[in-house]
C-alpha cells in the first residue's frame, strides 16, 4: 500500500476461526498510520492526577477452540511460526465440580509473545468454552491479557470509568492454604480483597490478575489484567477460583 508518505507491506496469516496475524512493515513508511488515513488530534482530557498509561504491553492473547482441535492449532504454531510450548494444562488443574477444559500454550523464544489455545472437555455441564463458541458462532480470541506494573491503579481507574470485573468470594481470601502458599506480595490482602484481585505464586515469582466480565452483550470475548512480579505462569492455583466466578456468572445468563 502506497501514498505520498512511502509504502507499507502488510500480510495476514489465517488461522482458528476468522482471527488472523498480521504482519506490518512500517519501515519504509512515514505516514500517520496507512495510506487513505489523515492525522487527527484527541479531543479527548485526561483527568488531573489521571496516569500516563495503565499498561505497559499485550501480556497474552488467549484463544477458544473447537473439542478436539486444540493440538491441531498447537502444531500449527509450532510449524507456520517456530513457537515453543510452553504450558499444558488438563484435568483436575483446570476444572470445577461441574465443567472443565483443556489448554496449551504456545510462545516466541524469549515468552514475548504468548498465545494459550483453550478447547472444551467433558463435564456434568456446559464449560465457559462451549458457552463461547455458541455465542462467537465458532472458534476465537477470548481474551486479551494486558500487563500493567500498578493493577491497583488500574482496577480503580477503570471502575471509575464504569469497567465491571467479576466479583471473589471473600472465601477466596481467608483461604489458609492459598494464604500460606502466596507469601508475602506487595499490596496487602485487604486491598486485593476490596478489589477482587486474584494472586498466585509459583518458582519463579507471584502474580497478581482480575478480569472484567464480557465487554459488549454477548458473553464472549473480556479482558485480563496481569501484574507480574517474576512469575511466569498464568495463575494456575486461580483456575478453580476464576471458573467458578465464570459459573456464576454463566448460571444467571442461564447458560450454565
Amino acid at each position: 500500500m502506497t501514498d505520498e508518505h512511502g509504502t507499507v507491506r502488510i500480510a495476514a496469516i489465517a488461522t482458528y476461526g476468522d482471527t488472523r496475524h498480521t504482519l506490518v512493515d512500517r519501515s519504509r513508511y512515514t505516514g500517520p498510520y496507512l495510506p487513505g488515513y489523515q492525522p487527527r488530534t484527541s479531543t479527548h482530557t485526561r483527568r488531573d492526577g489521571a496516569p500516563k498509561r495503565l499498561f505497559q504491553a499485550l501480556d497474552h492473547v488467549v484463544g477458544n477452540v473447537e473439542l478436539g482441535r486444540m493440538d491441531h492449532w498447537v502444531d500449527f504454531y509450532n510449524r507456520v511460526m517456530g513457537f515453543t510450548n510452553m504450558a499444558e494444562f488438563v484435568g483436575e488443574d483446570i476444572a470445577t465440580d461441574y465443567s472443565a477444559l483443556m489448554s496449551k500454550v504456545v510462545s516466541n523464544g524469549n515468552h514475548r509473545v504468548k498465545f494459550p489455545l483453550n478447547e472444551p472437555a467433558v463435564a456434568k455441564k456446559r464449560s465457559q468454552i462451549d458457552e463461547y463458541l455458541d455465542f462467537y458462532g465458532g472458534p476465537g480470541a477470548q481474551h486479551l491479557a494486558l500487563a500493567t506494573n500498578d493493577i491497583l491503579t488500574a482496577v480503580d481507574r477503570l471502575t471509575a470509568e464504569g469497567v465491571e470485573f467479576l466479583a471473589t468470594p471473600d472465601s477466596y481470601y481467608q483461604d489458609p492454604e492459598l494464604r500460606a502458599r502466596i507469601g508475602n506480595v506487595r499490596a496487602p490482602i485487604e486491598e486485593l480483597q476490596k478489589r477482587g484481585i486474584l494472586v498466585d505464586r509459583d518458582e519463579d515469582g507471584y502474580l497478581l490478575q482480575i478480569f472484567t466480565k464480557p465487554l459488549v452483550d454477548r458473553p464472549t470475548v473480556f479482558f485480563e489484567l496481569i501484574e507480574r512480579h517474576g512469575s511466569l505462569g498464568f495463575g494456575i492455583g486461580n483456575f478453580k477460583a476464576l471458573f467458578e466466578a465464570i459459573e456464576r456468572e454463566q448460571a444467571a445468563r442461564g447458560n450454565f
